[in-house]
């Protein structure tokens, strides 16, 4: 039988990216997967796409920011498939890269509200559902900031961090209801998130180390999406409040011994192509 035979998993921000690398893994694990995301067009798209995979699929647009759409998005699944066992908050946006008091307030509002009420709102709802029925899993994304400041991204940073704080305080407020609660750290990924960036004008040259960065330590978001299936699968049965990075230390230090060696014998890495975006300051030029 397949890991997640028969489940029902919800998957916001699964579209594109590392949202959908989940939602193809959970469906070929035997999952029937529900697709969020805000484009109607793009989640049409991508159900029909995972259709014709052989998975079974359907999907609701809509803001995770808006607790109503979360709610419909909890019924449609329920409705649908009749049950509701998984709910995966993937959904984030990274915003403006540069100093905060350079960039517009609103910007730093459209985090919060994904990154922050999104993950609140489906917890929430995920909750209201699962805990009658004694079981479940909730899969929360953890991301750059989690664990120490980021500077000129300190919105998405210091939205992370306390994701990561909700997300084991949830899963102590619920450790005897049979739900397991968890964070996930996929680390760096190739997706559109790392390659299209938004940045302060003045501050895109000191962008230029993300490109080793990500030669030495970015994976494929299929790689981290086993360790969602993992998590979602009845292997972490009775393990509320686990958090799993995928980037531990002996991987990051093989990818710097490696980039170390590629440069000592001067093999330059793959090229890599960033789509960076400049907006304007609101503040003076770089100190």
């Amino acid at each position: 039988m397949a890991i997640l035979q028969d489940q029902v998993a919800v998957i916001t921000g699964a579209t594109r990216g590392f949202g959908l690398s989940i939602a193809e893994t959970y469906g070929h694990a035997g999952a029937t997967v529900v697709v969020a995301a805000r484009s109607t067009t793009a989640v049409e798209k991508t159900v029909a796409q995972l259709q014709k995979e052989g998975l079974q699929a359907s999907g609701l647009a809509g803001d995770v920011g808006d607790l109503a759409y979360v709610q419909a998005l909890a019924r449609h699944a329920l409705d649908t498939w009749g049950r509701l066992d998984i709910w995966v908050n993937n959904a984030g946006v990274a915003g403006v890269s540069g100093p905060t008091a350079h960039i517009a307030a609103e910007e730093f509002v459209r985090i919060v509200q994904t990154n922050i009420l999104g993950v609140f709102h489906g917890s929430w709802v995920a909750l209201q559902h699962m805990v009658p029925q004694g079981c479940g899993k909730i899969i929360n994304l953890l991301g750059m900031g989690d664990r120490r400041p980021a500077p000129l991204q300190n919105a998405y940073g210091s939205s992370k961090a306390w994701v990561r704080s909700f997300t084991l305080a949830l899963a102590q407020e619920y450790k005897d209801s049979g739900v397991g609660i968890f964070a996930l750290q996929p680390g760096m990924m190739h997706t559109d998130l790392m390659y299209k960036i938004e940045v302060v004008e003045g501050y895109a040259e000191r962008l230029k180390v993300l490109e080793t960065l990500m030669r030495m330590w970015a994976n494929p978001p299929a790689v981290p999406a086993q360790k969602a299936l993992w998590l979602a699968s009845s292997a972490t049965d009775g393990r509320t409040g686990l958090e799993v990075r995928v980037l531990g230390m002996g991987r990051m230090l093989g990818g710097a011994l490696r980039e170390l060696w590629c440069r000592l014998l001067r093999r330059p890495g793959p090229p890599m192509s960033f789509d960076i975006h400049t907006v304007p300051a609101l503040l003076g030029p770089p100190q």
